[in-house]
């Protein structure tokens, strides 16, 4: 049954059962921190329930945030119906009201929100306004041109196949809203934000668990949730659906919207090229559906099908009155797409969970790479786009067309080819790395005279990109004039190129898109990101990368918009990243920061954590680069392995620093005989490389060990052997069984010879203070290094009567500046054993003490 846990200061927080102190806790911190509107960091341990914390603590603050709102709301219409406005109104002296006067007696909150109110219904008039202006203008305009065309024989031949690809122009969705006849519903245009929580993750798994936690709490039968995703994973036409790839999905669908609002006025066979799904009223009626009863994005999609409405649409109708907005990262963290969703944070709430990662993910969002058999590619199209429309377009178009092919003539010159000779063909002289800041590039390749802001406008608008890209391929030759009139659209236009293809690989994303993300990046400011010029064999293979050093200029925007933001995950040690990279340098005062980090809910003694500092043999263990390819280390690695299977029931993770590594421990152990006596005790599982494998690789290792522990006999379970940052040490529970030891093999420090750390290294010893006599640089490398051991290391600990074992196999984590960035709840119960006998004694003591427990019966705390 659900119970009501009031915290110390009576606020009443309604939970599934009775939460331990730790949830207690942090849901207190949680309501503060956004009541207060902070940035908080909060870290809860996998196992401790944090998603329910963050939803009964979000849920019901916004639950007491509503209904102050509401009481305040009937305060001031009854004071102005007893016609007190003068005396106790506080000030509403917004645009709507200049005449009126506050008093100091009200709450601040009140006076903010009622002006904040006011001006933000007069400004979203006027934008609604203007856009419907915009747009009637822009599509007189167009009908216009095509009226005035002259009447040749050869421009015939266009209008009816072909006009789209020269007046086609891009359209937001609020602009589609318009054209597609949805200004008869002018209060849905108009519909004010309400005040909501948007709740992102990184994967659509994470998202549908976390709503499915919604669904289970208090909360669930009465909070408006909308789950958003990409066309991907929301489509449901199937016939767009089997494209596959996300970019081919989106200009389909684009297209069919597009040819469904210039059908009204065009007899043409239309059957195959709109989107049955795409009906207003249907999606009208989906948001209405959606926003009555949570859904996850299965049900959402199970709930299109039905209903014949667009989920992918029908739910960005349901995000100006939902209470609860569930989307990915991307979405949300990514300007232009949080724009074009209709995603709007001003005053809002944003909680960011799996955030340990959040500085790489906004890094990734905001980079961007060309190489140079997509930059001729995308010449020779646009090229011939150009040459077959030039009397059509318009003159401003053509120069831009011009200045694009201008640019990606010289981007491939900067790789040391020619843009006009295949680029597999054409061998790069001086191969090698080169990093040049924004300016140097910009000036070497003597472009920066031109505005890349209006090139981009105009890329985007026109989205050329987006029929290129499903019949286009890199080309040579076009047929004669007189041949071309005789097909029908871009399609078949399209198909004469193919006779230059390079190669006959299907394109999965444009090349001009992947350009528009290159000369969007280009546009940041130099001192925030470095061009990386990376020329390998051919001018094809070589490529052209934006790297973004400054992941804070992004995230600013968000942090300033935000009513609070949440920062939360299961292991966001160590927090001084978050601190120093993103929230002081998007310049968040420090004293609007706040932390929260609570312990684990199992016992102090299920868990055995031990830094071991040499092995069997007394051999020191230190994994270096210089040392851990030594036959000794490799085989005393081995010993150790081979120690603990004899004690571990059940299944024990061994991560390793990478792939390489891994494959060489294997195959050195193959050819010792070592991996034969490993083989006896436990069955021996890689990890793939290939994501798609991962899971059937997970099932037969879960299966071994069960398998094994009802059998008996001599094999004790199964040894998994894992890399750091790859697919089992982040979102794969080791829970119970599946992990009753976790190893890790050395110090995965990151790869300092590669040119783009380094960037970001003289980047950090540059801009960051000089903290605790360490260099910023090697302090980002520690901490690189350490959240990656703590992500691996938490996979086994997974709720409160799990017990395992984690073994840290280098004398260096003992040193006090890695050891104090371990989680907190683990680092107060690890133990540093210098010698192996001693920690050896320990694991069979641990090891032993819970197996008898489990066999004594009840009373264990397990």
């Amino acid at each position: 049954a659900a119970a009501q846990q009031r915290d110390s200061g009576g606020r009443a927080f309604p939970f599934p059962y009775t939460p331990y102190l730790i949830q207690e806790q942090f849901m207190a911190a949680l309501y503060g921190a956004l009541e207060a509107g902070r940035v908080g960091i909060f870290e809860s341990p996998t196992g401790t329930g944090k998603s329910l914390s963050l939803i009964c603590g979000a849920l019901a603050w916004l639950r007491d945030f509503e209904q102050k709102k509401r009481e305040e709301e009937a305060r001031l219409l009854a004071v102005e119906e007893s016609g007190q406005e003068g005396k106790e109104c506080p000030s509403l002296a917004g645009p709507a009201h200049p005449e009126s006067q506050g008093t100091a007696g009200e709450p601040d909150w009140v006076t903010a929100f009622v002006q904040k109110k006011e001006e933000r219904d007069l400004v979203d008039r006027l934008k609604v306004g203007k856009s419907e202006e915009d747009e009637t203008k822009r599509l007189l305009q167009l009908s216009k041109e095509v009226l005035s065309e002259g009447a040749g024989d050869a421009l015939e031949q266009l209008d009816d196949n072909e006009e789209e690809l020269i007046l086609a122009e891009y359209e937001s969705d609020e602009e589609k809203k318009v054209v597609s006849g949805l200004e008869e519903d002018d209060d849905d245009l108009e519909e004010e934000h309400v005040t909501k929580i948007y709740y992102c993750s990184r994967t659509h798994s994470q998202l549908s668990q976390f709503v499915r936690e919604v669904q289970k709490s208090p909360f669930g039968k009465d909070t408006r949730l909308v789950s958003l995703g990409s066309r991907q994973n929301l489509c449901v036409n199937e016939e767009v659906r089997r494209l596959g790839a996300l970019q081919l999905i989106n200009d389909r669908c684009m297209e069919m919207q597009k040819n469904k609002h210039e059908n009204e006025g065009k007899k043409r066979r239309v059957s195959r090229t709109i989107c049955p799904f795409y009906s207003y009223e249907q999606m009208q009626f989906l948001r209405d559906e959606v926003l009555v009863e949570v859904k996850d994005i299965e049900q959402l999609v199970a709930l299109g099908r039905e209903t014949k409405a667009c989920p992918y649409y029908g739910s960005r109708y349901a995000i100006s009155a939902a209470q609860l907005v569930v989307l990915p990262y991307q979405m949300l963290l990514h300007e232009p797409t949080r724009n074009a969703a209709g995603i709007k944070l001003k005053d809002q709430v944003v909680i960011i969970d799996e955030a340990h990662n959040l500085i790489d993910t906004i890094t990734c969002i905001y980079s961007a790479e060309v190489s140079g058999s997509q930059l001729c590619c995308a010449h020779s199209q646009l090229l011939q786009y150009m040459e077959r429309y030039r009397k059509r377009l318009k003159a401003k178009n053509l120069m831009y067309i011009k200045q694009i092919l201008y640019l990606l003539e010289r981007f491939v010159a900067m790789l040391g080819g020619n843009v006009n000779q295949n680029p597999s063909c054409q061998a790069v002289s001086q191969t090698g790395t080169v990093l040049k800041s924004i300016n140097d590039f910009l000036f070497q390749s003597q472009i920066d005279n031109i505005n890349l802001f209006k090139v981009m406008q105009m890329l985007s608008s026109a989205r050329l990109f987006g029929f290129v890209e499903r019949y286009g391929s890199p080309a040579s030759a076009v047929k004669s004039n007189k041949e071309n009139q005789k097909l029908s659209g871009l399609q078949n236009f399209l198909l004469t190129l193919q006779q230059g293809a390079e190669n006959d690989q299907v394109r999965t994303a444009s090349p001009l898109m992947q350009i528009e993300g290159f000369l969007s990046a280009l546009t940041n400011a130099n001192q925030d990101g470095r061009v990386i010029l990376n020329r390998q064999g051919t001018v094809g293979q070589s490529s052209l990368k934006f790297l973004l050093l400054n992941p804070a200029v992004h995230f600013a925007k968000v942090v300033e918009e935000c009513r609070a933001v949440i920062i939360a995950g299961g292991t966001m040690q160590p927090v001084a990243d978050f601190r120093e990279q993103l929230l002081s340098c998007a310049g968040v005062d420090p004293a609007r920061v706040v932390e929260f980090s609570c312990g684990h809910v199992i016992p102090p003694e299920n868990i055995l954590p031990i830094i071991l500092c040499s092995g069997p043999s007394n051999q020191q263990l230190e994994f270096t680069y210089l040392t851990r390819d030594l036959p000794q280390m490799m085989d005393e690695t081995g010993r150790i392995l081979c120690n603990l299977c004899n004690v571990v029931p059940g299944g024990v993770v061994c991560f390793f620093p990478s792939y390489e590594y891994e494959k060489q421990v294997y195959a050195h152990w193959e050819k010792t005989g070592l991996l034969t006596r490993l083989a006896a005790k436990k069955k021996i599982f890689q990890e793939p490389k290939k994501a798609n494998q991962v899971e059937q690789v997970l099932v037969e290792y879960a299966k071994c060990i069960k398998r094994c522990s009802q059998a008996g006999g001599q094999m004790t379970g199964a040894l998994l052997l894992s890399v750091v940052g790859g697919k089992m040490s982040e979102g794969i529970n080791f829970s119970d069984d599946l992990g009753r030891c976790v190893i890790m093999v050395g110090m995965p420090y990151p790869n300092i010879k590669s040119p783009e750390l380094q960037e970001k290294m003289t980047w950090l010893d540059k801009k960051m203070p000089r903290a605790t006599g360490q260099a910023p640089s090697r302090v980002l490398i520690e901490n690189l290094c350490m959240k990656a051991v703590n992500q691996s290391i938490g996979r086994a600990i997974r709720h409160q009567k799990d017990f395992a074992s984690i073994l840290l196999l280098d004398h260096r984590y003992a040193r006090p500046a890695v050891f104090n960035k371990l989680p907190q709840w683990i680092r107060e119960r690890t133990q540093v054993k210098p010698a192996f006998g001693a920690a050896f004694a320990e694991l069979r003591k641990f090891h032993r003490g819970k197996l008898d427990a489990l066999f004594c019966g009840p009373g264990n705390g397990l």
